[in-house]
């Protein structure tokens, strides 16, 4: 087992050292047997022995006879994929979640080229599986773990999502503290480790883009498009004021190719330079094959550049995505496209052209298909992961992205699929098309209490979905709950609601359950202020996880730590009265209370939660009338956002006081 290998390294190395390396006292488990040396907030340990009892820890939960390295699904017999609906998801981003300064828990120093890496890493992803297994999580959803690109990044480092190599995980997440180790041992380690536990794991995959210096390039130059270089500095998508900000169709396309700046837009592209110069092309090829670099050595030789892409949405005023390009998914134009062309034109990125779900070429780029189509089950069945996210699947023509459904699911009918999928009126297209769950919009709809979007979203679009959708306040795109209207005490509330609402999966995004209140990216509901709401004399004042080095506030003085432990113990232990049970919606005409009970006859769940941050509010919850009981044992499990074990036998109805911002949760008997 690889995360035995390791296990048998830490083992060798120094017990004796002193205990130098600085963890969050989030991270040291309760019953932590090592040496631990106490500097102010600060707790330092030795790391080999801090690695070795955590390590020791989870293998002493492994059976013998089973291969960790398989899917859960696998180990534990199953072969459906609805296991994502029983959930409680943790979003990580590896470069950020484990992220800290262990020489200097007061200073963190990404560069630091000691013993000790200070970003975040494979390793040091382990050793927060206990902490994370605690609070009740029981699936780890990663973001792009892949090899991405350091160049036209946006910020101190790259994206995540500019990826290099669809098939390698990024060196940037081995930690220095394991010599002779790979990244990919260390990440089979990972998920063997979390298998043992009882936790899945979820890969973030991006089939539609790539970096924009993709090691594809050298072996594939026409599955990409190019412009020429000259006119990088004016490339942006093209406006089209005759039209309004709307997606491209054929009642629009007319409108669009007569348009002068898609005219202009059109004359930047060329051919590919295996095209223009295929023998220069060779020999080029053959010098800068293997090396990490070549995107510059190729602009001075060929004098093309891949262009930065940029939303299929026409007049969206998103800038141009600078990290990444599209990848040709059809080798010819736009079938609707055509008449509007030049015999001679280049392949060329437009709106039209990106959204080719909707507008196809006739010559499917064929091999690029079957490269896409492989990733997820390669990463099934070459480190056992469990799901995965799939990034703009919907964009994709539908051909791929049925493909890679299916591919997945013939490799292991078990693997779950996640679409990104913001809209909830496509939830039924999203489960036609195989997926297993979707993103939806909860992250925006919640947040927007005062406008009525909160009541209508628990009370009128979720109970009709066709499809799971995440039980998400906070995305890694989107702002953190504590920057939301009412700050801590929605973050609070909405979190424990979101445990219990139907047809959701609950989805705690990393650091939300320490109140962490700088986003992570600026993509979904954000403004260019969003990103500077921390202190200007906080190190990490202004920046963005996706693009810069960043360190969570870990030390919190504050967090939901025990609360998000409680609510997901009570969702494990009613989980099939939650999924089954029937279900009604309380005090409809009072847009401030959402109030669920769940019923199977026998026993409930009560949520009452006030949504009014101003005001009491009176409540006299008729439980007879659901129940056609006349005597009611009401446990309180959550009351004043508090672990409240308190037993209240009513008759057919009681009365609750809620103050504002408040949320209790009873089951009941």
């Amino acid at each position: 087992m690889y995360i035995e290998n390791i296990l048998n390294y830490l083992k060798k190395q120094d017990s004796s050292k002193r205990p130098d390396y600085g963890v969050p006292r989030e991270w040291l488990p309760q019953d932590y047997e090592g040496i631990v040396k106490l500097s102010g907030k600060y707790i330092f340990v030795n790391p080999y022995e801090f690695g070795k009892n955590i390590f020791e820890t989870i293998m002493s939960r492994r059976e013998n006879d089973r291969d960790y390295l398989l899917p859960l699904s696998r180990i534990e017999g199953e072969s459906k994929s609805n296991w994502i609906e029983d959930s409680v998801i943790y979003s990580a981003f590896l470069r950020m979640t484990t992220a800290f300064g262990h020489k200097n828990p007061g200073s963190f120093n990404p560069y630091f080229k000691g013993d000790y890496t200070e970003a975040g890493t494979i390793l040091k992803q382990i050793f927060l599986l206990p902490y994370l297994k605690k609070i009740g999580i029981n699936t780890i959803y990663f973001l792009p773990v892949t090899k991405y690109s350091s160049m036209f990044k946006k910020g101190e480092v790259g994206s995540p999502y500019s990826i290099k190599d669809f098939y390698k995980i990024s060196d940037e997440y081995h930690d220095n503290l394991l010599v002779g180790f790979s990244v990919e041992d260390e990440f089979k380690a990972f998920v063997e480790a979390a298998h043992i536990l009882g936790m899945r794991v979820i890969l973030d995959f991006i089939p539609r883009t790539c970096a924009r210096d993709s090691d594809l390039i050298l072996e594939h130059p026409d599955w990409f498009y190019w412009i020429d270089y000259k006119e990088l500095e004016n490339y942006k998508a093209p406006l089209i004021d005759e039209l309004a900000f709307e997606q491209p169709s054929s009642d629009n396309l007319s409108m669009m190719y007569s348009n002068e700046s898609v005219k202009e837009h059109l004359k930047k592209f060329k051919f590919a330079p295996n095209v223009t110069d295929p023998e220069k092309w060779g020999n080029f090829v053959n010098e800068y094959r293997g090396k990490k670099s070549f995107l510059d050595e190729l602009i001075k030789e060929f004098g093309v550049i891949t262009p930065p892409g940029f939303s299929d949405w026409i007049n969206d005023n998103q800038p141009p995505w600078n990290d990444v390009t599209f990848l040709r998914m059809y080798m010819d134009h736009p079938r609707e496209a055509k008449k509007y062309l030049k015999e001679d034109q280049p392949p060329y990125v437009l709106y039209d052209v990106i959204k080719s779900s909707i507008m196809p070429g006739e010559e499917p780029n064929k091999d690029l298909w079957d490269l896409i189509a492989n990733i997820m089950p390669y990463y099934n069945s070459e480190f056992g992961v469990d799901g995965a996210r799939l990034d703009m699947g919907h964009a994709l023509p539908s051909e791929l992205e049925k493909e890679m459904i299916k591919s997945a699911k013939r490799t292991d009918p078990s693997f779950s699929i996640i679409a990104e999928e913001l809209n909830m009126n496509n939830d039924g297209k999203a489960k036609d098309n195989g997926y297993d769950c979707f993103l939806g919009n909860v992250w925006w709809s919640e947040p927007r209490v005062d406008e009525g979007w909160t009541k209508k979203l628990i009370y009128e679009v979720l109970p009709n979905l066709k499809l799971t959708c995440f039980g998400a306040v906070e995305t890694p795109d989107t702002p953190r709950a504590m920057a939301r209207e009412y700050g801590k005490d929605f973050a609070i509330q909405a979190t424990i609601l979101n445990f219990f609402l139907p047809k959701t999966v609950p989805f705690i995004n990393s650091g939300q359950e320490i109140f962490e209140l700088q986003p992570m990216n600026l993509g979904l509901d954000n403004t260019e202020d969003g990103r500077y709401l921390l202190e200007p004399s906080d190190p990490m004042y202004g920046k963005l996880a996706f693009f810069d080095y960043y360190s969570l506030h870990w030390n919190s003085d504050d967090d939901m730590l025990d609360i998000i432990e409680i609510v997901s113990k009570i969702r494990m232990e009613n989980l099939d009265l939650l999924r089954h049970g029937d279900i009604k919606y309380l005090f409809k005409d009072d847009k401030d209370i959402v109030a669920l009970f769940y019923w199977d006859g026998e026993k409930g769940i009560l949520i009452l939660s006030n949504f009014n941050y101003k005001e009491h509010k009176n409540l006299f919850v008729d439980l007879g009338y659901y129940t056609w009981k006349e005597k009611h044992e009401v446990l309180w499990k959550i009351k004043n956002r508090h672990y409240f074990n308190s037993m209240w036998n009513v008759g057919t109805t009681m009365e609750v006081i809620l103050a504002p911002g408040e949320i209790y949760i009873a089951q009941i008997e």
